[in-house]
């Protein structure tokens, strides 16, 4: 059966998407959306086998031409990484309070359509299918806690706390029943299929009830107290989320460095906007000045969606190609329940399903600093992850669909994002000093997530000279005081963003790492052209390439 690197690659994808209706639906892959993800020990088997299967047609595969070459060395990395997480027995365990089966399972419904009857049928077949998927998920938990090998305690609780929440047993209504309440006043859903969208409604709730007290009953005993994974796990984590082996020795005193380096601007900052202030006086002055705030959940999401849509049509046709079909990108509030923070999910493959900038605030917040998020927008918008992603999605002449569709590495996505907010502020959008602050501490932000992610998971000293705790060892209770202390982000999102480092290793380095290889492929190629470099043009190109992980950016992008 096998054949080329793209055909094989494409008969991937589709292969994929039946054993993962999930991924299926958030990739825009046809057939699959009144089904939920296998999550028990059989489904991940069959994943990992899949995998198996298709890493051996393309290594058997003779690319036909450079972009086929391109394809085997991005498909060969990532598939290969999934499959070294399978054989290290850390899938069937996977809980983290961002990103794991749980909050797939939820989140899901977020992207299926609602505008017909039809379409409201299908979503109550998904409904239906939750008791099951969850209840394969428990075995998958159950199964590998079997073997010793369960998440660490604050991960299980927290996460059970969501659950409870999409439940409806921690105050209001069910996520389920909110849900289905928007297909009250649609023409054409009948009394039948209202009555089969509550019930399943009503058996999504239970299910996650239910996986909540086996979490707090039965996982929690069991799981260990100790946050950090240690250095083999966190290596191989690491290579998951940036596509590279690092030196994560030299990776965190680069952190350390960069941190000392944003904290010194910031203070330069702050003493334009309030003279003599510390950087939280400056921050708290902002809070307080009345053409920095936005009220109510509906009026910050008029906000972001204003402020994005000015940024697709100044950069347009000036510093970016950006097609039609890219102009679209809708700015949502996301269901209360999860973690705290923004995220980007891409278009279908033809468009019809737009790129969409998610924002997570607390169901109680009403008063907004858009002075921290006008960067945020930049980052998950334009010219960060939807000019990004949805520039591959583009490229069908070019690139097969496990590249537009499929593959996704931190490094590189979140690297580039977070070097979109530099080239904003390089482009002159954020010469206000309020916004610039926002900027820098996102971008200190993500400096000190490279210090105490590392050195919490690898329980590193803290050097000297840096004037926090200098000479003990990191835990997560200094993790804390550092973000809190040290930085100026709300310390709701600090806490949240300390129990999100703990429950996804190597994940939160990735940002600052992949910005810092962007900027140098840049540099590297303004050297090698002189005065022909054409920055538009290396955006361009190397957009176009669509995602990879950055050891094999790197040698792309010194091809440019």
């Amino acid at each position: 059966m096998a054949s080329g690197v793209h055909e094989i690659s494409d008969r991937y994808v589709a292969d994929y998407a039946a054993l993962d209706p999930i991924t299926a639906t958030a990739l825009g892959i046809e057939g699959h959306d009144e089904k939920l993800t296998d999550f028990s020990p059989d489904g991940h088997r069959a994943r990992a086998e899949l995998d198996r299967a298709a890493l051996a047609e393309i290594a058997a595969a003779t690319p036909a031409d450079a972009g086929e070459e391109a394809a085997k060395a991005v498909f060969t990395e990532r598939v290969g990484l999934r499959q070294e997480i399978h054989e290290a027995d850390l899938d069937e365990r996977d809980l983290n309070v961002i990103a794991s089966p749980v909050q797939e399972l939820r989140q899901i419904f977020d992207l299926m359509p609602t505008d017909t009857a039809e379409q409201w049928a299908v979503l109550a077949r998904r409904l239906m299918a939750m008791p099951d998927a969850v209840a394969g998920l428990r075995a998958s938990l159950a199964h590998a806690a079997d073997r010793g090998s369960v998440a660490a305690l604050r991960q299980v609780t927290r996460v059970a706390e969501q659950c409870e929440t999409w439940a409806g047993l921690r105050g209001g209504r069910s996520f389920f029943a909110n849900l289905v309440a928007g297909a009250d006043d649609l023409p054409g859903v009948d009394r039948t299929l209202r009555t089969q969208l509550q019930a399943g409604a009503k058996a999504a709730a239970e299910a996650y009830a239910d996986l909540a007290r086996f979490l707090r009953e039965d996982l929690a005993p069991k799981a260990p107290t100790k946050d950090a994974v240690g250095e083999e796990t966190y290596r191989l984590w690491s290579r998951y989320f940036t596509g590279a082996k690092l030196d994560l020795a030299e990776a965190y005193e680069w952190g350390w460095a960069e941190f000392s380096r944003i904290e010194t601007e910031m203070r330069k900052v702050a003493e334009r906007i309030k003279p003599g202030a510390t950087l939280a006086e400056a921050a708290a002055a902002l809070d307080a000045n009345p053409r920095y705030k936005v009220h109510g959940q509906d009026g910050f999401a008029a906000w972001m969606q204003q402020l994005s849509d000015k940024a697709l049509a100044e950069l347009r046709g000036v510093h970016f190609e950006i097609p039609d079909e890219l102009m679209r990108l809708e700015c949502r509030i996301a269901p209360p329940g999860g973690g705290v923070g923004a995220y980007y999910t891409g278009p279908t493959d033809d468009f019809s399903r737009p790129g969409r900038m998610w924002w997570s605030v607390p169901a109680d917040k009403e008063e907004f600093s858009t002075w921290r998020e006008v960067t945020t927008v930049y980052h998950e918008g334009v010219p960060g992850h939807h000019l990004q992603v949805a520039t591959a999605v583009h490229q069908q002449a070019r690139l097969n669909r496990f590249q537009r569709l499929m593959c996704w590495v931190s490094g590189y996505g979140e690297g580039w994002a977070l070097y979109a907010e530099r080239l904003m502020r390089e482009l002159g959008y954020l010469d206000d000093d309020g916004d610039l602050l926002g900027m820098l501490d996102a971008h200190l932000f993500r400096a000190a997530r490279v210090v105490v992610d590392i050195g919490m998971h690898l329980e590193l000293p803290i050097p000297a000279g840096t004037g926090f705790h200098e000479g003990e060892r990191w835990t997560p209770e200094l993790g804390l005081e550092f973000m809190l202390t040290r930085t100026i982000t709300d310390p709701a999102h600090v806490r949240d963003e300390i129990d999100r480092y703990l429950g996804w290793p190597g994940q939160a380095p990735s940002y600052k790492l992949g910005e810092r290889l962007w900027l140098a492929a840049r540099e590297d190629a303004r050297r090698r052209h002189g005065g022909a470099f054409d920055v538009k043009l290396f955006h361009k190109q190397a957009l176009e390439m669509g995602a990879m992980g950055l050891d094999t950016l790197r040698e792309r992008l010194a091809a440019l």
